[in-house]
């Protein structure tokens, strides 16, 4: 069972207390929280502050969306990232888990060198993560190593590691059928979904794609049970909150059927 929520970074230009509402008025169950801008790294009072706002809402809190890229350790253009100060605000936030990203470079053009390093740092920040109670989710993402499904299995089972998950997603370059099949070889790993309906460079309603989601949520019901899982919204056509709320009775939808 996926208990519907949202993404905070849908809605980068909202404060946390819109967002809630927000999350609220669609009937959504949770928000993962991003660190790029409404929990920043390394605030754990704001965390703190954001995480009580959630709970008082009736909301829980998916994931830390954090943007810590492992194996380099640093976000955006070299700035640098400790996964320690990562891990402090998603303590103070009450996340239970942490979402980063598999490196800086795409599969294509990463050696077994690199390869071997962010599965090295995986096993690290994964081990930091346990002794709290919270588990490390890799994102789906271009230009990392989780950039085709082949590439994210053959990482996951280099991290070897119980406390390492997926944030699956599909890619807009793929076939619903394609995607279905990526979707199936994550099983052993799956946490969370991420919720879109694209087509290449343009955003749809979510309605447009309800019968694709239903492939994946009857695809992703077939993982063994591993605690509370989200499908997480993820950007609107044209960032509107009407729009949003207009998604989320899709996906409201989609999940009962």
């Amino acid at each position: 069972m996926f208990k519907p929520g949202l993404i905070s970074i849908t809605f980068r230009q909202l404060p946390p207390e819109r967002i809630i509402e927000l999350a609220v008025q669609a009937g959504l169950k949770a928000i993962e929280w991003g660190g790029d801008i409404h929990v920043p790294h390394g605030d754990p009072k704001r965390a703190e502050e954001v995480g009580f706002r959630t709970r008082a809402a009736g909301l829980e809190t998916a994931s830390y969306g954090s943007y810590y890229r492992v194996g380099n350790r640093h976000v955006g253009q070299g700035e640098p990232m400790e996964f320690e100060r990562v891990l402090e605000t998603a303590e103070a936030l009450g996340a239970p888990a942490i979402r980063v990203w598999a490196g800086d470079r795409g599969s294509a053009s990463a050696d077994e060198e690199w390869r071997a390093l962010v599965a090295e740092d995986a096993r690290r920040i994964a081990d930091l993560a346990a002794a709290k109670g919270i588990s490390i989710g890799f994102e789906y993402h271009g230009n990392t190593l989780t950039d085709t499904a082949e590439s994210a299995v053959r990482l996951y089972r280099a991290i070897d590691h119980p406390n390492v998950r997926s944030h699956w997603q599909p890619q807009t370059s793929l076939t619903p059928e394609q995607n279905e099949q990526a979707l199936r070889q994550a099983l052993p790993w799956l946490a969370n979904l991420h919720v879109f309906q694209w087509l290449p460079n343009l955003r749809c309603p979510l309605a447009d794609g309800q019968e694709e989601w239903r492939r994946y949520f009857a695809a992703a019901s077939e993982a063994e049970p591993g605690g509370a899982r989200y499908a997480l919204m993820e950007f609107v056509k044209d960032d509107d909150p009407e729009q949003f709320l207009q998604d989320a009775a899709a996906l409201h939808r989609i999940l009962a059927n």
